[in-house]
């Protein structure tokens, strides 16, 4: 696979030592790929090469943070956060799959794809704050010694409940949906009038490995009786959290709801989340932990449960979501939130529908929730659709995902280069709507009818 990380203008910060730094990492994943690919004694080349990419990202998070704290820059903590999740959690643990599986092909395609995708989300993102734009969704997360505290009581609650090995693989997680999740929403609520949300997602198949097996449920479906059995241990969950926390005292359990992932969206898009923690059991299954607090919901997002409707209401989650479930699953990835919305519009009544910005948050999104077609921009900055398509043929789990690319330009020579990528087909933008619409329709009806091509 010929990857390369091209640096860009809008790279550039305009601090000349951070832009250097950022140039030299950029270099240092792209001999690593080429390591990968040519040297004789490749796992020495790996170590060596990793070793390299190790020193210069540690002294270049020490450079910066220097900066910062030399313009008194105010989210330096925060910032300095972002770089130690980096430098003791996500590094180790690509480090720790790399020796396991003494440098496999598919370890060392993880350890670029993620080191890649971190350093150019890292220098479009938060290192753009340093310039004096914001930071957004996670300013207003606990301080860092806090959120440390409720990893370790998770993990700890965890392993006693469920004798289940756990880590935290994020402290930012951003919402993603679930390829078969559990939206859940607790309010507690003090006699002072205090208020704290807490959202839980549950991949379902977690759910059914842990709850299921408690309850010697044979079963491989999310069932009523196993939802009843989740909400439930989910609430003495959050009372042990609650426990650990003098501050949280005095709560008591005011609402909870079952939330569809779009309810759970609107929550999560309009609120800023103290905690948004996204944790890997190892092949269980995923799960979230979020809090907000204190917020008010607006109403008419999910329907509260009550104690006397609560088998009615768990039966019709279940029957709306299974219904949800049956549809095929479309990953639209552009630029352009004009066309992602739009295609969002267009399909959502027949399709389940998620959104992406670029190459690097749709890998994230399809590692959560797996789609049967990819609607990916040809012409996108940074991570073009050329690029996106290589980095999803390199992962053994995605190679099979059909793509459509979506472009804009109708010249003979563009349709060239895109036909020569081998997609499942590609889409002008510049099509009337309903057109579009025919063609996606079409293509999952020839895919039903013949699936072997898919």
């Amino acid at each position: 696979m010929e990857t390369e990380f091209v640096w860009q203008d809008e790279f550039n910060l305009g601090v000349a030592s951070i832009d250097r730094d950022h140039q030299r990492l950029f270099h240092i994943i792209n001999k690593l790929f080429v390591f990968r690919e040519e040297a004789d004694n490749i796992q020495w080349a790996c170590q060596e090469g990793i070793k390299f990419f190790k020193t210069h990202a540690m002294k270049h998070f020490a450079d910066e943070e220097s900066y910062m704290a030399s313009i008194g820059y105010e989210d330096l903590e925060a910032h300095r956060h972002i770089h130690q999740g980096f430098r003791e959690v996500t590094l180790p643990a690509l480090e720790e799959e790399l020796e396991r599986t003494n440098y496999a092909p598919d370890a060392m395609d993880h350890f670029l794809g993620v080191c890649a995708g971190w350093l150019i989300g890292h220098t479009l993102t938060e290192d753009l704050a340093i310039t004096g734009k914001p930071m957004g969704k996670w300013e207003e997360l606990l301080p860092e010694e806090e959120l440390a505290a409720m990893k370790r009581v998770i993990v700890k609650l965890v392993f006693d409940l469920f004798h289940l090995e756990s880590q935290c693989i994020s402290d930012a997680y951003g919402g993603e949906r679930f390829g078969t999740g559990i939206y859940y929403r607790l309010v507690y609520g003090t006699a002072q009038a205090k208020q704290q949300e807490i959202l839980m997602v549950f991949e379902e198949k977690l759910l059914i490995n842990t709850v299921g097996k408690v309850l010697g449920l044979q079963t491989n479906k999310l069932e009523s009786t196993l939802l009843h059995a989740a909400r439930y241990t989910a609430q003495q969950f959050v009372g042990r959290i609650m426990e650990h926390f003098p501050a949280m005292e005095g709560y008591v359990l005011k609402e909870e709801n079952l939330l569809s992932y779009d309810q759970f969206q609107t929550i999560f898009a309009r609120e800023k989340l103290q905690v948004s923690l996204l944790f890997n059991t190892g092949g269980a299954g995923y799960f979230a932990y979020c809090s907000i607090a204190p917020h008010l919901l607006q109403e008419g997002v999910g329907t509260p449960i009550e104690k006397d409707t609560a088998m009615a209401q768990v039966e019709q989650y279940l029957m709306e979501r299974d219904a949800a479930l049956a549809k095929p699953k479309i990953l639209v990835v552009d630029d352009s939130m004009t066309i992602r919305q739009g295609m969002k519009d267009l399909l959502e009544t027949d399709y389940e529908v998620d959104l992406a910005a670029s190459g690097v948050a749709a890998i994230r999104s399809m590692t959560l929730n797996r789609p049967d077609l990819l609607l990916l921009d040809y012409q996108m900055p940074v991570c073009d659709g050329r690029q996106t398509l290589e980095m999803l043929r390199s992962e053994a789990s995605f190679a099979d995902i059909p793509v459509i690319f979506l472009t804009g330009a109708s010249d003979p020579g563009v349709v060239a280069q895109l036909l020569s990528l081998k997609p499942a087909g590609y889409l002008l933008k510049t099509l009337r709507l309903s057109e579009i619409k025919q063609k996606i329709d079409a293509f999952f009806q020839q895919a039903k009818s013949c699936p072997c091509q898919t």
